[in-house]
């Protein structure tokens, strides 16, 4: 029975242990089972923190009479989304193909081969507005499948070969990668026209986003509103290139920014970012917080809070980075050094599961917290209207209040944030004594990976603002998940995508764990010189394109099940398209340009720029689907340049790496050490050589300091600059361009 899901790593499995549901984890057995009693499969797909799966389970797995008719006609699988992206995402492309939409609860039915036949998303257990109950839905295809079997199979049939078709589209969007032309460093662009012609594209793509904008309350399209995180990574590095559109991408990156840091979609008391709201002022969230939205979101704060050029953003954005990398660290971190997944969008209240029960807040409960006159002062900061959770379902209490959230809307001026700042620990501390959200402790690696870089930048951006405490402590967390990675979820010469209690699972990552934990390890050598981190990142670079470039086609998964092939067709591509997450063909495309830029490899660079190439294609007509790709061709159009600096005395190296990163860009690549006599710091930890001229980087070959305290070498493609060695003089050169 549902005792199968007991000791699985993913919380949402183990959260249906007890269903009356027979359910069975995704794998071979299920579908032999359906095979061998002749009935067809039922896939239910989610995740920890999905509300509606919250309701769906309440109101159809937990019913005994639904559970007994399940499980006499189907053999019932499920799934966590995040555990398993592979059957998601073709599931997924089934349910959008047959019904024009998808989302969370996904409810599948499939032959015991795999092959989909019906498809939808959220049920209810009675009709309503326009959507069968689900009991009709389980009677319908068990009847079609007793009765017109040879329809069912016309169906999954014709869907499978549409399946099949797009994985084609897929395919032609990379393109084939030829190794013998990359050995060779024939991909390695056409000059200077091909980058004209990118130039060209991301400038079209700026315009697009312009056109798309919400000018009155930030971010892109009405509700529900999603944070646009990889198309704003984009235009943060857009907007220090010397493109006509600089400005523009500049202008819509802040003021998407500062909307949802002054927004309820920010947690106003704790830091951290909901996942989305269903409305488009951003004020109420759908309320579960998501590592990675979070750990993009982190990242694009701490450049921001260098880039800005208001200073309230500056100020702004560096609070957030603070407070978003601390609720990281509070709330999600494991105890042995990873992050957990999400935290739930429901908190269990008087036994009863409410949704954002956690994080709202009546007039009243306001008064009692600050009194009345705090209370009222803080009423006319915030925008209760809009918040209010009475016009978006919530349930209003003796009172006839149901409640708001803490949203301002608004840019607070000067005294208006030193009372809210002064007023905000009476209210943490009285939120912290409600019932919290669950937290699912499922660690993914390329979420950490993509966790660990954000921290790593943050730590950076705190100490060159001389928030140094919060800095080590911030980086400490950084290495601590980087350790953990490399410990739990390598494992000989593969990665594996999840662990719980410290022990991971059978299922191998994908290519977004390998890209992500890479980007992650080098963005970890560039925080803090340790040599350990970029062997570590160099190791997956090389593991990635063995798992998943196999004849000349990247591939997002290295072993499919044989449901999946059947489902979608033996010739899986790569999707090269972002969702919630980078798509994993950018990511890798992103770790091969920063690796190419450390070890001079013409034959990585060329690579990443092949990846690229759809690009050109999407970008000027859907550029959201490309917001990490186009960052990543900003980069490489920028060069991307090369940072090696070395010195005898540790102040005069980072006052050369602070200059650096003030004026260099997000796309600057940096290697550094510290030579104190014949130790190398921090290299020599992972080198163990002493020599202040061997390293295992090449970048940093040969960069001997001598007598000076510090030099930097500005670099593209290994061909250097004169070595400069006052923090004007870098500066200098890297405004030259």
């Amino acid at each position: 029975m549902a005792g199968r899901l007991r000791d699985e790593a993913s919380a949402y499995l183990r959260q249906h242990a007890g269903n009356p549901v027979d359910w069975w984890p995704f794998g071979d057995e299920p579908f032999a089972e359906a095979r061998r009693r002749n009935v067809p499969v039922f896939i239910s797909v989610g995740y920890a923190a999905c509300h509606w799966c919250h309701v769906m389970a309440h109101e159809s797995f937990e019913d005994p009479a639904l559970a007994a008719y399940l499980n006499e006609h189907f053999v019932s699988i499920k799934v966590d989304r995040e555990e398993r992206p592979d059957v998601d995402a073709v599931y997924m492309a089934a349910t959008q193909a047959m019904t024009g939409q998808g989302g969370w609860p996904m409810s599948v039915f499939t032959l015991p081969d795999g092959r989909t036949f019906y498809a939808g998303t959220y049920f209810p257990p009675r009709p309503a507005q326009g959507l069968p109950s689900f009991r009709d839905v389980l009677e319908a295809v068990s009847t079609a499948w007793a009765d017109r079997p040879e329809e069912v199979e016309q169906s999954a049939a014709q869907l499978a070969a549409h399946l099949a078709s797009g994985q084609q589209g897929n395919r032609r969007l990379l393109g084939p990668i030829q190794a013998d032309a990359l050995a060779s460093g024939a991909l390695d662009g056409a000059g200077a026209e091909a980058e004209a012609e990118s130039g060209r594209t991301l400038s079209a793509a700026v315009e697009a986003l312009v056109t798309l904008e919400d000018r009155e309350f930030g971010g892109f399209g009405g509700a529900p509103k999603f944070p646009p995180s990889t198309v704003l990574r984009f235009l943060l590095a857009h907007a220090g290139s010397g493109a006509s559109t600089a400005a523009d991408a500049a202008a819509l990156a802040d003021r998407t920014l500062g909307a949802m840091a002054r927004s309820a979609l920010y947690d106003q008391l704790e830091g951290g970012f909901a996942r989305y709201t269903v409305d488009r002022r951003w004020a109420v969230p759908h309320f579960e917080k998501m590592l990675y939205d979070n750990v993009q979101l982190l990242a694009l704060y701490a450049q921001w809070a260098r880039t800005a050029q208001d200073a309230g953003d500056r100020r702004l954005a560096l609070r957030v980075t603070r407070e978003t990398a601390d609720w990281m660290i509070t709330r999600l971190q494991v105890a042995d050094g990873g992050f957990a997944s999400s935290l739930d969008a429901d908190t269990v209240m008087n036994g009863h599961r409410v949704e954002g029960g956690t994080y709202i807040w009546t007039a009243a409960e306001l008064t009692e917290v600050l009194g009345d006159e705090a209370a009222a002062a803080v009423s006319g900061l915030l925008d209760l209207d809009s918040g209010n959770m009475a016009a978006h379902g919530g349930t209003p209490g003796a009172d006839g209040d149901a409640g708001s959230t803490l949203h301002f809307g608004r840019r607070l001026n000067a005294a208006e944030e030193e009372l809210w700042l002064g007023c905000r620990p009476a209210l943490l501390a009285a939120r912290n004594r409600r019932p919290q959200p669950e937290r699912d402790d499922k660690v993914v690696a390329g979420w950490n990976g993509l966790a660990v870089a954000a921290l790593a930048r943050a730590a950076v951006v705190l100490a060159d603002a001389g928030e140094h405490e919060a800095a080590r402590r911030i980086r400490s967390a950084a290495e601590d998940a980087a350790a953990y990675l490399l410990r739990v979820h390598r494992v000989g010469p593969t990665l594996r995508r999840v662990s719980h209690d410290g022990r991971a699972s059978s299922f191998e990552g994908q290519l977004e764990d390998y890209a992500a934990a890479a980007e992650g390890l080098f963005a970890l050598f560039a925080a803090t010189g340790s040599e350990q981190w970029f062997t570590a990142a160099e190791f997956l670079v090389s593991a990635a394109e063995d798992r998943f470039l196999t004849g000349g086609q990247l591939q997002d998964t290295a072993i499919r099940p044989n449901q999946l092939v059947n489902a979608q067709g033996a010739q899986a591509a790569a999707d090269p398209l972002d969702g919630p997450t980078p798509s994993g063909a950018a990511l890798f495309a992103g770790a091969l340009l920063t690796y190419s830029a450390y070890s001079g490899s013409q034959r990585h660079r060329a690579l990443a720029q092949s990846l690229l190439a759809h690009v050109n294609v999407v970008a000027p007509r859907a550029p959201q689907a490309v917001g990490w790709a186009m960052s990543v061709l900003q980069f490489l159009l920028d060069g991307p340049r090369e940072l090696a600096v070395t010195g005898t005395e540790e102040p005069a190296v980072e006052a050369l790496l602070r200059a650096a990163r003030d004026a260099g860009g997000p796309g600057l690549v940096v290697a550094w050490r510290v030579v104190t006599g014949a130790k190398t710091e921090p290299g020599s930890e992972s080198d163990g050589s002493g020599s202040a001229g061997s390293t295992g980087v090449p970048l940093l070959e040969g960069r001997d300091p001598g007598a000076e305290p510090a030099v930097a070498y500005l670099c593209r493609g290994m061909v250097c600059r004169r070595p400069v060695s006052t923090a004007a003089e870098l500066k200098e050169l890297l405004g030259e361009g």
